[in-house]
C-alpha cells in the first residue's frame, strides 16, 4: 500500500510519519512507496526542523527527507493519502480529479480515532517536547497503516 502524508510545510508532521513507516514497512518486507509532501513552494528541498531530526534521533529513526510540493499526480502513485489537518485535506481534496482521488484521502487522526475528524497541531512553532508527542501519536497511526497493509498482503 502505497502512502503518502501530507502537512503544510513538509517539514515537521509528515516527514516524521514518513520515517516511522518507512522503516516499519521495510522490518515487515512491505515493499510500497512511502512519502511525504506539503504546500509551501518556498520551503522546496529543505531539510526537516532539527527538533524534528533530534526527537527522530531519540526515537531511533532517521528523518531525512526533503520537502516536497504535493501534485495532482500524486494520487496515480499512491493509495492512501494521510492529511495532518483539515486545511491540508481541503488542499488536498481542492485538487482532486475524481471521486476516486477524494477517497484515498483522510485525516491521520482517523487512523486511530476514526471518524472523529481530529486534526494533529503542528510542533512547527513549539518546543521539542510537542515534538515527541507528535512523534509517538504518530507511532501510533503508523501502527494502524502497517497493520492495514500486512492484512492486506495477507489477503492476495
Amino acid at each position: 500500500m502505497n502512502v503518502l502524508f501530507v502537512c503544510l510545510g513538509n517539514i515537521c508532521r509528515s516527514p516524521i510519519a514518513e520515517a516511522l513507516l518507512k522503516k516499519k514497512y521495510a522490518t515487515n518486507g512491505i515493499e510500497a512507496e512511502v512519502s511525504s509532501a506539503g504546500f509551501e513552494p518556498e520551503l522546496i528541498n529543505k531539510s526537516p526542523e532539527d527538533k524534528v531530526i533530534q526527537a527522530g534521533k531519540d526515537f531511533g529513526i532517521n528523518i531525512d527527507s526533503s520537502a516536497s510540493i504535493f501534485r495532482k499526480k500524486d494520487f496515480d502513485t499512491y493509495d492512501k493519502i494521510y492529511a495532518m489537518d483539515q486545511k491540508n485535506y481541503l488542499d488536498i481534496v481542492e485538487l482532486s480529479r475524481s471521486k476516486g482521488d477524494v477517497d484515498k484521502v483522510d485525516l491521520i487522526m482517523n487512523t486511530i480515532e476514526p471518524g472523529k475528524n481530529k486534526i494533529l497541531q503542528d510542533p512547527f512553532q513549539s518546543g521539542e517536547m510537542n515534538c515527541d508527542n507528535v512523534l509517538k501519536i504518530l507511532d501510533k497511526a503508523t501502527d494502524v497503516i502497517l497493520s492495514e497493509a500486512l492484512n492486506k498482503r495477507s489477503k492476495e
